[in-house]
């Protein structure tokens, strides 16, 4: 059986700090200390869908899984809710498509990510996937909608109007019930959205004043990314989950990329020796720390590691929360993770109590 809770710490090469993660077969979200301890922990009303993070006050920002909707796609949510410290609900967003990303926005909107079907004659130009493999006789595509704390919608955008069904065909090993399967919505500094489209292997830039791409990398190099993610020197680093890949290599494996998107270069990446030591074929994330380290949610194995800028293991931690899959059986999937240094506004005043969860802690720590 494999070692669950912290398996490794450098004290002197890691960042320092608190991670959040919620198991997606739980309904806890969980903060834990650098030595595995849990400081808090958030009962949720609904399964994570897929996951959540800390605002500037404190509050988690999290989807739920509801199980509405028309359709029952990997990363489907239904729910944003922003819950305080002691776990009250203080803002729910709900449409029964919403599904994997969300962003909380410097206005205080919230950017979401939901799916829709396309039109039929469209649906019938779409390259690629596998013939016959339509949701229904249909395709489904994403959008993204800018909703005000009064959930307005203030602005959209169809992912459909922007693509084209020759040049962004289907991965041909994937089903024809979706165009894109889009996996992030990351509202950028300058206004525009980055997000990911998985069955496309391809990162884009969308322009939130026209609607336009202003940057599209990824075909033939990335194998159904997730979560790329903004630098502050300007580059995007990518967990490239190396599913259904086309690049050449010794075989499947994933990798943690950075690249400059002026000239579309990959500028450092971590890969694990031997390869297959690291993958992951769906879900996952990666966040670069302050101190230059990297920390990588191989969110398969629920296995949160840290790594420095030469590709040192300096922390590790195995989700020990288990929970029943539908698909996969008896699992500790984890969609992504972060660090939040000691320094972080949110928790400033908070109570950090690893005592109160000595029941658990004692298990794993």
């Amino acid at each position: 059986m494999r070692p669950l809770g912290l398996t490794t710490y450098q004290p002197d090469k890691a960042f320092r700090g608190y991670t959040l993660f919620a198991p997606m077969r739980d309904t806890s979200a969980y903060l834990i200390d650098m030595r595995g301890a849990i400081v808090h922990r958030w009962q949720l009303p609904y399964r994570p869908g897929d996951y959540g993070y800390l605002l500037d006050n404190g509050h988690l920002l999290i989807s739920g899984q509801t199980g509405k909707g028309p359709v029952a796609f990997g990363g489907r949510g239904g729910t944003v809710m922003e819950i305080d410290w002691d776990g009250h609900i203080l803002w729910e967003y709900a449409e029964d498509t919403l599904h994997h990303d969300f962003c909380r926005m410097p206005n205080g909107h919230t950017m979401v990510l939901g799916w829709e079907r396309i039109p039929t004659e469209l649906a019938r130009r779409v390259k690629g996937g596998t013939p016959g493999t339509e949701y229904e006789g249909g395709i489904w595509c994403d959008y993204f909608h800018e909703v005000t704390p009064e959930k307005k919608v203030v602005w959209e955008w169809h992912a459909y109007q922007h693509l084209d069904p020759d040049a962004d065909a289907i991965c041909p090993l994937d089903r024809r019930q979706e165009w894109t399967h889009a996996n992030t919505c990351e509202v950028l500094p300058d206004g525009n959205v980055l997000t990911s489209f998985r069955l496309l292997n391809t990162v884009a830039i969308v322009d939130k004043q026209s609607g336009d791409f202003r940057w599209k990398w990824g075909r033939n190099e990335l194998g159904h990314q997730h979560d790329p993610n903004p630098l502050p020197n300007g580059h995007i680093l990518i967990f490239d989950n190396g599913f259904h890949t086309v690049r050449p290599g010794p075989g499947t494996q994933s990798r943690i990329i950075e690249v400059d998107p002026k000239t579309n270069t990959i500028v450092w990446k971590y890969e694990a020796r031997p390869p297959w030591e690291f993958f992951s074929f769906f879900i996952s994330g990666a966040q670069r720390l302050p101190n230059g380290n990297t920390l990588i949610c191989e969110g398969m194995k629920g296995r949160l590691f840290e790594v420095t800028y030469e590709g040192e293991i300096v922390w590790q931690y195995i989700n020990p929360f288990f929970g029943e899959d539908e698909r996969y059986g008896r699992v500790n999937l984890v969609f992504r993770a972060y660090r939040y240094g000691p320094d972080f506004p949110g928790l400033q005043g908070k109570a950090l109590e690893p005592q109160r969860y000595a029941w658990l802690n004692h298990l794993y720590t």
